[in-house]
């Protein structure tokens, strides 16, 4: 499906303030973006960078007063979520190099702590693809999904203790579920069509059957409409913005996303 995407900031400067942004989509194997827009109100000179993880990145000084930020993009994406039930479980010694940092515990999915509760989870399941559907499907009848509960992000451990959170800690819960059982995964932030409330979306990835799959613990039925913003380890690495001194939080957020 062609989907049309935006998202617009507005912060209040009071001091010249560094910013690092991660509002670009990437084409890849599950989208294509066709063509973009990236504005900034008023207009600084900023400087893009690839990190670690592959994410485009912007980095600029927002000066003092209103300061606006807006992106668009036409993308093409996939109308369904590939599945691979019984898809096999990939042997860590097989795994590419560039996935084995998805097997490791990070700041907000102490992956270490969980292997006695994923193991239990996931007990009836084939290693592989049937155990993180089976991870999806816990969360969901497990942890409830409240949009606008939290501020701040929950790890694993906090979210596993509360029992709800949004998105971004029902991912993190389910990225430390998987990798206790060294099934390599990883967060993504993004869009998806047809959320409510409409937002800024969080969602994890399972490496198995040789490639990353979608899982979606919030959504009871996991359509297609996803698009890929950033990906990281958890939260601390897929904040749509990080801004350093004192802190400014936006006055305005604006996030749409359309069928074209």
């Amino acid at each position: 499906m062609w989907l049309q995407t935006s998202c617009e900031l507005k912060f209040i400067i009071e001091m010249p303030t560094p910013f690092v942004l991660m509002l670009r989509p990437r084409s890849g194997a599950q989208q294509w973006v066709a063509s973009e827009e990236y504005l900034l109100y008023p207009n600084v000179l900023a400087v893009e960078f690839t990190d670690d993880y592959g994410n485009l990145c912007q980095r600029l000084v927002a000066p003092p007063g209103e300061f606006t930020i807006y992106t668009s993009a036409r993308i093409l994406t996939a109308d369904d979520v590939d599945i691979v039930p019984g898809g096999a479980f990939v042997d860590v010694q097989n795994l590419p190099d560039s996935v084995l940092k998805y097997l490791l515990p990070s700041r907000y999915c102490e992956s270490d702590r969980f292997g006695d509760m994923a193991s239990e989870i996931t007990a009836s399941q084939k290693p592989g693809y049937d155990q993180v559907r089976e991870i999806e499907r816990w969360l969901h009848n497990t942890i409830m999904y409240q949009p606008g509960s939290s501020s701040l992000p929950l790890s694993a451990i906090e979210v596993n203790h509360q029992q709800y959170g949004v998105c971004r800690d029902l991912s993190h819960l389910g990225v430390a579920l998987c990798r206790s059982l060294s099934i390599p995964s990883r967060m993504v932030v993004g869009y998806l069509y047809g959320l409510e409330p409409m937002e800024l979306h969080a969602w994890f990835e399972a490496y198995v059957a040789g490639r990353w799959y979608t899982f979606d613990a919030t959504q009871s039925v996991k359509l297609g409409g996803y698009v890929s913003i950033g990906y990281g380890r958890d939260a601390a690495d897929v904040a749509v913005y990080n801004q350093f001194g004192p802190a400014v939080f936006p006055i305005q957020q604006t996030v749409y996303v359309h069928r074209v």
